[in-house]
């Protein structure tokens, strides 16, 4: 519990420090934003400033901070070096600068803003790969929510169709009629339950493993046969949201569109991922006692640190976590967390989706029968990805590993363009370059690992990833002293 406090004060520290140190790296001002010089009543709409944080908080949380940190957790305390560092040093700083960047270039899209600087090319890329990572959020969190409710009553089906429908319905509203109204009671239901939980650690204060205990794999010690991911890069890959997200980037624009000064930025965008960082970081705590922990006196540990304990999935810990320890309240805050977050991450991801084909054909958004001229293939392609998840029986699980290697890949995409910007900008760009270099080497390397993927090997894919982050720093310097 010792690392798990340091952990806590880190990040609360982090964004009071270097959060501001950020802030004034970019400089914020003034200046007329989005929402106001192009409101339309429809997606640039001005927002309480509470509210706005509310909705990026629980629109780039989904269940990531909780699914990702309690599989992570697996891997040992070395998982809080990765939410905390992570958190600060790459995830916050990317949220903060690609919504800001968003605010500049008058609400454009992540792919708009990659075009920007880096160049028609790749924006032409990134377009493809934004829409299909997009996508298959929609698709992954329409099917995941329906399992849990099917387990409840009514069958699958009902459930992905009802959902699905509400999907389409948010999609086509105007922002502030659903998701401004509904999104920050979901989202302080989330922040509830971590602080809840927090809470019962405080009162419990178990044993757990410590960094200074050793940073290897723990997972291979208690379950060789099954657990075979090596700790680097998979755990980098496995907890995203609660570190660094390449996500972020495309729910970050949602909110640019919707506030009314600059400088409420950092408490919007780097303070809700450095949120979110707290709440994986309560959540992987309270799996590491669930996998690892010693029972404090009076307690009893609930999966006795055994085996089957370990292999118990991400959804059934949270079910029985908070049920044993916040009863009836607790299970009714699982629900809204567990369904109502990836439903929530779902459609605003299909929103997005539909916002970035706008930008790219210069569509406006504010009639009915142009969002539908969107909608209609957008839902259509994302029906068949997740009609294809729900006929193969390991569908769910193939998605979602390819899900979080785009996500990641989608981050190194906006860190390069974060500090392409700071380098135009002649400010100081280490502070996204460092990011940039590490995840670019983490997702080139689990590409080449994965079993799920090209599965070649350690000793190459890690030569091969040496060979990439070394690469990418010549090119970028040689382009720097070009370009400076």
């Amino acid at each position: 519990m010792i690392t798990f406090l340091i952990s806590l004060i880190a990040l609360i520290v982090g964004y009071l420090v270097y959060g501001r140190f950020v802030e004034k790296v970019f400089g914020p001002d003034d200046r007329v934003t989005p929402a106001i010089a192009k409101a339309d009543g429809v997606d640039f709409v001005i927002l309480p400033n509470w509210k706005i944080f509310m909705i990026q908080f629980l629109n780039i949380a989904g269940t990531g901070p909780i699914f990702g940190a309690i599989m992570g957790a697996k891997y040992g305390p070395a998982a809080y070096l990765w939410i905390v560092l992570g958190c600060i040093f790459a995830g916050a700083v990317h949220d903060y600068m690609s919504g800001m960047l968003s605010l500049r270039h008058e609400g454009a899209g992540l792919p708009e803003l990659v075009g920007h600087y880096l160049g028609n090319r790749t924006k032409q890329v990134m377009l493809v790969f934004s829409i299909l990572l997009l996508m298959m959020v929609g698709a992954v969190f329409v099917y995941s929510p329906a399992v849990i409710l099917n387990g409840m009553g009514g069958s699958k089906t009902l459930w992905i169709v009802v959902i699905f429908v509400y999907y389409i319905i948010a999609t086509m509203l105007p922002i502030d009629k659903i998701i401004g109204k509904v999104y920050p009671l979901f989202a302080f239901s989330l922040l509830f339950m971590a602080a809840a939980l927090l809470v019962c650690l405080l009162i419990k204060m178990p044993a757990l493993p410590e960094i200074w205990d050793g940073l290897h794999n723990r997972g291979i010690e208690v379950a060789p046969e099954t657990f075979t991911d090596p700790l680097f890069p998979c755990l980098f890959i496995t907890i995203a949201c609660g570190a660094i997200s390449g996500f972020h980037a495309t729910q970050s624009p949602l909110m640019a569109r919707c506030i009314k000064h600059e400088k409420m930025g950092r408490p919007i965008f780097y303070g809700a991922m450095i949120t979110e960082g707290i709440v994986a970081l309560i959540w992987a705590t309270v799996a590491m006692y669930f996998f690892y922990g010693e029972p404090a006196p009076g307690y009893t540990l609930i999966a006795g640190g055994d085996k089957a304990g370990f292999l118990t999935a991400a959804p059934a810990v949270v079910n029985m976590v908070c049920n044993d320890w916040l009863g009836l309240l607790g299970a009714t805050l699982a629900l809204l967390g567990v369904v109502a977050a990836p439903i929530t991450s779902g459609d605003t991801a299909l929103r997005s989706a539909r916002l970035i084909i706008a930008d790219f054909l210069h569509l406006e958004q504010r009639s009915i029968k142009r969002r539908l001229y969107i909608c209609i293939p957008l839902f259509a392609l994302t029906m068949a990805i997740l009609l294809w998840q729900v006929e193969n029986p390991d569908g769910f699980n193939i998605i979602w590993k390819y899900f979080g290697w785009s996500n990641q890949t989608l981050s190194v995409f906006t860190l390069w363009t974060i500090t392409v910007y700071l380098v135009q900008q002649k400010k100081p760009f280490v502070i996204s370059l460092i990011p940039a270099l590490f995840m670019t080497t983490i997702s080139c390397t689990f590409l080449l690992i994965s079993k799920e993927t090209l599965n070649m090997g350690a000793t190459i894919s890690y030569t091969i990833g040496g060979i990439t982050l070394l690469a990418a720093t010549i090119l970028f310097f040689r382009w720097y002293r070009k370009n400076s």
